[in-house]
């Protein structure tokens, strides 16, 4: 899959393509459902699966307040998009230059004249162009200007579900700690992504020793408590990046210690040999195990982490 960041990267002439819009948070299973039959219908049409999404998120600079947490950082988003079968993605930079477009000059400098459009692909709420201007019927006066079609995509969901497959919904789950129930609108485990930072050193001393993510990783960080995941090493040293190893993982601000900082920790599961220091790992949470807890004693949570890595163990089959 070609990945530019600009659409002075579009390599002249590239096209005729199918294009859709989007910031893809997540890469949900309805996000997969539309971008697989886009690039089946393609490429039963000759052209080319082209998705279009931002970086940052637009509300980063319309209304930063209201700006949602990301469920994934834009690597993970690209490796996910990259698994529908697309040809390419552009990565637009979201500035006030991009935003200040009207919708008619969107259309002709991006969709007609850099990516060739053939076909939009485009949901029945789609705005675009400065301060929204552009919806659903302009883009089909456009489309009707410019020589494209426009395809309209009806919400996705699983059959008798309450509501349609979503971000928003995604991130409510992840709020609540439901891990396991956003694996089933993501059609896979939440990742979190990031170096590995030292840390207080204490879950060697009792035995637990743990890999810290850096506060600046990728993924939105679920509700404090504690989670059976995998982790995996891709980037550092041995063992190689491809290994999954099962994982016991902390997040909170470790009350029993009166912890002021919010981290998130993996002890992976009967190892007290990895050295994972500066390297990069991916962690994959599966089910959410019990909330965070303080403890009266040191004991007492010692106990409670050695109940935790034996339910990490049947909840991943180790």
């Amino acid at each position: 899959m070609h990945c530019w960041t600009e659409l002075g990267q579009v390599p002249p002439g590239f096209g005729p393509s199918v294009v859709t819009i989007g910031n893809f948070d997540g890469v949900h299973l309805g996000h997969r459902q539309v971008l697989t039959r886009m690039v089946a219908d393609a490429r039963a049409a000759g052209t080319r699966a082209v998705a279009m999404t931002f970086d940052p998120h637009p509300l980063r600079l319309h209304r930063p307040d209201r700006a949602p947490e990301l469920i994934t950082g834009i690597r993970d988003r690209l490796e996910l998009l990259a698994e529908t079968g697309l040809d390419a993605v552009l990565v637009q930079p979201y500035t006030w230059e991009f935003a200040h477009q009207s919708p008619a000059e969107f259309v002709r400098r991006y969709l007609v004249d850099g990516l060739r459009a053939a076909t939009v692909v485009v949901g029945h709420d789609v705005r675009f162009g400065w301060q929204n201007t552009g919806d659903l019927s302009t883009m089909v006066e456009l489309g009707a200007e410019h020589g494209f079609t426009v395809e309209v995509i009806d919400d996705v969901s699983t059959p008798g579900a309450h509501r349609r497959w979503s971000s928003t919904w995604v991130r409510e789950l992840l709020a609540a700690g439901d891990v396991a129930g956003a694996a089933e609108i993501l059609g896979r485990p939440h990742r979190l992504r990031g170096r590995v930072v030292r840390g207080d050193q204490r879950g060697r001393d009792l035995g637990f020793p743990t890999a810290n993510l850096a506060p600046d990783s990728d993924g939105m960080v679920p509700a404090d408590g504690v989670y059976a995941g995998w982790l995996t090493r891709t980037a550092g040293r041995d063992p190689a990046p491809s290994e999954l190893m099962p994982a016991a993982v902390s997040i909170g601000t470790n009350p029993t210690f009166d912890g002021a900082t919010r981290r998130v920790e993996a002890y992976v599961i009967g190892r007290t040999d990895l050295e994972l220091y500066d390297d990069e790992v991916l962690l994959q949470l599966v089910e959410r195990l019990r909330p965070t807890l303080r403890f009266d004693s040191v004991d007492e949570l010692v106990d409670t982490m050695h109940d935790d890595v034996a339910k990490a163990r049947v909840v991943l089959g180790v």
